[in-house]
């Protein structure tokens, strides 16, 4: 249960921040800058959430026998949620109900989230897949009361097989998360579909937990694509990993390396992470500070360059 919370805090944060680093100064005059600015909020919030539901996931489907093969208990392993899980049915199904504790101090969570899987599936088999169905999953951030909803599902598939509680005897375990369409009602109340395609890489470096996440779509020369679809304000986007996003606990389970890219017809984004306050690469800073830089580039041509703590 250890190494499988571990991961579970581990991955939660990662995304979280280094989605959330895609971030900008929103006071522009530019609209396109100010739409771009609300956009990849938008993107930090619906990632880092999806990321977290996959956390969950792996408790729920590493904890319980008939899932995975071994057996824990799942009450009490998420903190801000029940589960209940039906062996008997086709499909067996898995049900967290999210209470909107606020026990990470930092966003409420309603709603439920429903696993599923055919009778005689093992998680830790090689090639394993589950539905993870969002109803209702309403999400709000505490620092400002913005909320999103997520409806749908998405195929969560254990590509490489294996558990996580026993990485350090298989070297490395490979998860990948895809959805041709997940329902995203913002606080503003429009709803808009987002499709989904990423993988996610656990290793162990010198006893180190390490977790890298890359995009696997493509679309024309756009590729590492790990979301894409329309925005709030009905404009097509797409958001690129351009350079894996890398995680170590070595690092106080920071993010350490990577790059993202948002791309609109109009306006495109780069957030370079694990840099020091000038901008350059930097080694783990323990308890100390990293710096992303982001480049954003407008219609004609004209850039912005920010660096900021992270």
């Amino acid at each position: 249960m250890k190494k499988t919370t571990l991961f579970h805090y581990l991955l939660a944060f990662t995304l979280l921040i280094s989605f959330a680093a895609c971030k900008k100064d929103s006071k522009s005059d530019n609209t396109e800058n100010t739409d771009m600015a609300t956009h990849a909020d938008d993107q930090s919030e619906v990632s880092g959430e999806v990321e977290a539901v996959a956390n969950d996931a792996d408790i729920a489907l590493e904890s319980n026998v008939s899932f995975s093969g071994r057996y824990q208990g799942t009450q009490g392993l998420i903190c801000d949620a029940s589960i209940v899980v039906d062996t008997t049915s086709n499909p067996r199904t898995i049900t967290i109900t999210y209470d909107s504790t606020n026990c990470f101090g930092n966003r409420v969570r309603t709603g439920v989230v429903v696993i599923s899987t055919a009778q005689g599936v093992r998680w830790k088999n090689i090639g394993a897949a589950v539905t993870v169905t969002f109803q209702n999953l309403k999400i709000t951030r505490v620092r400002d009361n913005k909320s999103i909803t997520i409806n749908g599902s998405q195929t969560y598939t254990n590509v490489s097989g294996g558990l996580l509680i026993y990485l350090g005897t298989q070297g490395t375990i490979t998860h990948s998360i895809t959805s041709n369409g997940l329902s995203i009602t913002f606080d503003n109340g429009s709803q808009r579909s987002w499709q989904v395609a990423r993988q996610r890489v656990f290793t162990l470096s010198n006893g180190t937990g390490v977790v890298t996440i890359t995009g696997t779509h493509t679309d024309g020369n756009n590729t590492g694509i790990a979301e894409w679809g329309t925005n709030r304000f009905g404009g097509a986007f797409a958001t690129s990993i351009v350079e894996p996003l890398v995680v170590r606990q070595d690092c106080n389970f920071r993010l350490v390396s990577g790059k993202v890219k948002h791309t609109t017809p109009l306006v495109t984004a780069t957030a370079t992470f694990g840099l020091n306050a000038n901008g350059e690469p930097t080694s783990c800073p323990g308890l100390g500070t990293y710096y992303f830089k982001v480049i954003w580039t407008g219609p004609n041509g004209n850039s912005i360059t920010v660096i900021r703590p992270y």
